[in-house]
């Protein structure tokens, strides 16, 4: 079966027309607003609800038909016309599981900013192997901070993505565990 450059990467269910992608990007705008053309491409693609190609296209579309704009920040908004046409055809022409499954994708998009500005994670070839320097900071200042050595690049990768996902709770549990009682005098 030959492969469509426009519906290629996009999962049973997904969206496949312009109309359909169009009215996507306009809901999720005005529902999980302020989002960047970085998260929209994160979220929508992460979960395939849409082509690369046609979400590219499909965002140029709306800022020409005046339906979205986006800001000096590369912040989309929605306009009166564009929450106009989503509150009028959203509901019809996009599945409720489409709407849900890239609202949530956008959050954790949306979230993965957040939180990679505050946990940082940096790998350094060493030696044999690698190190992770992992470090969360707080309104400027460093708060904790701790180095990993790791055997492969590809560990190590992981390591830096999971400690930006989890580096709180991470340092929760070290906190914790070096402030708790242990019932020794």
């Amino acid at each position: 079966m030959a492969s469509n450059a426009f519906t290629s990467g996009v999962k049973p269910g997904g969206l496949t027309s312009s109309s359909e992608v169009r009215m996507l990007l306009c809901y999720l705008i005005k529902t999980a607003a302020p989002l960047t053309r970085q998260e929209i491409e994160q979220a929508l693609l992460s979960e395939q609800l849409v082509n690369y190609f046609e979400l590219a296209s499909n965002l140029s579309d709306l800022e020409a038909q005046g339906l979205a704009t986006v800001s000096g920040g590369g912040v989309y908004s929605i306009t009166p016309k564009g929450a106009a046409v989503t509150d009028e055809l959203g509901f019809d022409l996009l599945p409720r599981s489409v709407r849900e499954t890239a609202v949530r994708a956008a959050l954790r998009a949306q979230q993965w900013v957040r939180k990679s500005a505050q946990h940082k994670a940096e790998i350094e070839k060493a030696g044999e192997g690698y190190t992770v320097h992992c470090s969360i900071r707080e309104l400027g200042k460093p708060v904790f901070s701790m180095d990993l050595s790791l055997p492969d690049p590809f560990t190590a990768e992981m390591v830096k993505t999971a400690f930006v996902e989890k580096g709180d709770a991470l340092y929760a549990l070290v906190l914790n565990a070096l402030t708790e009682c242990s019932g020794k005098d």
